[in-house]
């Protein structure tokens, strides 16, 4: 009996020794996972302020090779104040979401938010050889952030224009109310995606973009990884569909 005893009390050290280690080990797992998040975090802010910088680039470009055309330039500064402006707002809503704030989501057009990020790109699709098609319904809400909304299609747009380059090719943009859900598909017809790449399309800092790519240069990694993070926090879902040389459409489907 006293060994039974004391090989009870020796267990039960053990299993006291074991749950004190595990206790240290999830604190440490919580601090490196917070790291983690901080950079990943990093990456994607600077991975946005990239896609908002270009476009105010060239209108500022724009406006200096023109200086004697003053209401070409005029329109070229009022669109860089105009962008500028959206720029915070689009900062400030992301660092928002990853931080787990509330951001206050309202009704609104959906044809209106897709033509003010094709103002925001700045470039016309079709000095690139690319053709723009969109069908969406002028009267067709949708419940959003709008910014964030727009900064996902932003997204999906420059990778099918990407995705397209420099053969040039279709961009559609279709939207349509269904029961208690609106779909919105992006669609091109690049050169599409391979198929053991489908699953890892919206894990952190995989991507398919390279400079000897249709891109020309290295991807971070973290569009799609923003834009499942949004579509998510606005109870949605995105899906993508793909074939190599047949070309890519991302379904994104929200409620109304």
């Amino acid at each position: 009996m006293p060994q039974l005893i004391e090989k009870r009390r020796s267990l039960n050290k053990e299993i006291n020794l074991q749950l004190q280690q595990n206790k240290e080990l999830e604190a440490r797992l919580a601090k490196l996972q917070a790291l983690a998040n901080l950079g990943t975090i990093s990456a994607i802010v600077a991975h946005e302020i990239n896609n908002i910088l270009m476009p105010l680039g060239n209108y500022a470009q724009v406006a200096l090779n023109n200086p004697t055309d003053l209401p070409l330039t005029e329109k070229a500064l009022q669109k860089t104040v105009h962008n500028s402006a959206r720029a915070s707002e689009i900062l400030e809503s992301m660092l928002a979401v990853v931080n787990g704030e509330a951001v206050e989501k309202r009704q609104c057009r959906l044809k209106q938010l897709v033509e003010e990020v094709f103002s925001c790109i700045g470039r016309e699709f079709e000095k690139d050889s690319l053709k723009l098609k969109i069908q969406i319904p002028d009267e067709l809400d949708i419940t959003a952030v709008p910014v964030q909304m727009q900064q996902v299609l932003m997204n999906l747009i420059l990778n099918a224009r990407e995705a397209m380059m420099p053969s040039g090719g279709t961009l559609q943009i279709n939207a349509r109310r269904q029961q208690d859900t609106v779909i919105i598909e992006v669609s091109d017809t690049g050169c599409g995606i391979q198929q053991e790449n489908m699953d890892k399309l919206f894990e952190p800092f995989f991507t398919t973009k390279t400079p000897e790519g249709p891109a020309a240069r290295v991807g971070s990694g973290l569009g799609l990884v923003f834009c499942k993070e949004i579509v998510g926090s606005h109870g949605g879902a995105i899906s993508v569909e793909s074939k190599p040389n047949q070309g890519t459409k991302f379904i994104i489907t929200l409620p109304i």
